[in-house]
């Protein structure tokens, strides 16, 4: 019996120890900047799960339970005047190189008009990045200034395709230096020539609604780095939010960065 609890000892600190470290690791990847869940929300309030505090507001858009990609939640953008807000902060307004990650499930088409996923404004600019749909179609418009660079119609297959609805996809868009690529359910399908230096400063972060109506679509798991992930990153993303150590070598998911909120 003696053994028994002292093994069972044994085990416990070897986990405790683990999840500590694990939680150093989340806590010391300073370029996991964003991470929205969007399990729940306190009346209009969405919770950064970070930890840092910068959480979203909602603007006549609400969290439903299905469908649902990850977890209990999604974000409902399919109102014209839908959308959920971020405000301003020091790692938002100066990351060049990022990592916009999120899945996307649209439930109309195009409405024949330029309308908003995404969009992280500057002073004077609107493309820090921005993400649209085309008049034409659900491909996705990835675009930063100056020079409004980037994908022009992204879509499964790659450029000039769209994407159909009532499907749940897994976007990224990696920007490192001058270029872009876009990764759709892990695959690369895109890579263009953008300013190595975009426009940046102090401005909000907005999903839906801007001076754009609202692409009709559910967000699931946004996050956002101000680094570019590697493609196996991508991946893991998939499934579970990555964190980095500084070293590069260790890798900590969700159920880490949790323990430290």
């Amino acid at each position: 019996m003696m053994k028994t609890i002292h093994i069972f000892s044994i085990l416990l600190v070897v986990a405790f120890v683990i999840s500590l470290s694990s939680t150093c690791w989340a806590i010391e990847d300073k370029s996991l900047i964003l991470y929205f869940s969007f399990d729940s929300a306190k009346g209009k309030t969405v919770e950064d799960m970070t930890g840092n505090k910068h959480d979203g507001t909602l603007n006549n858009a609400d969290i439903i339970k299905k469908p649902v990609k990850i977890g209990k939640g999604a974000l409902n953008i399919e109102d014209m005047n839908a959308g959920m807000t971020v405000e301003t902060f020091k790692e938002l307004e100066e990351y060049q190189d990022n990592t916009f990650v999120f899945w996307v499930y649209f439930t109309a088409g195009s409405n024949g008009a330029w309308s908003q996923i995404i969009a992280k404004k500057a002073p004077g600019s609107d493309r820090s990045p921005g993400i649209w749909i085309n008049p034409g179609g659900t491909g996705i418009h990835y675009r930063y200034n100056p020079g409004n660079q980037g994908a022009g119609r992204i879509g499964p297959g790659g450029e000039g395709n769209n994407f159909p609805t009532d499907e749940w996809f897994h976007i990224a868009g990696v920007k490192k230096g001058s270029n872009l690529k876009v990764y759709i359910n892990g695959e690369e399908e895109g890579s263009y020539g953008v300013p190595a230096k975009h426009a940046q400063g102090p401005e909000k972060l907005y999903i839906g609604q801007t001076g754009y109506n609202p692409a009709w679509f559910i967000m699931d798991d946004l996050v956002v780095y101000s680094r570019a992930l590697t493609a196996d990153e991508v991946k893991a993303n998939m499934s579970s939010v990555v964190a980095v150590s500084p070293g590069g070598k260790l890798t900590a998911t969700w159920a880490s960065i949790k323990d430290v909120r």
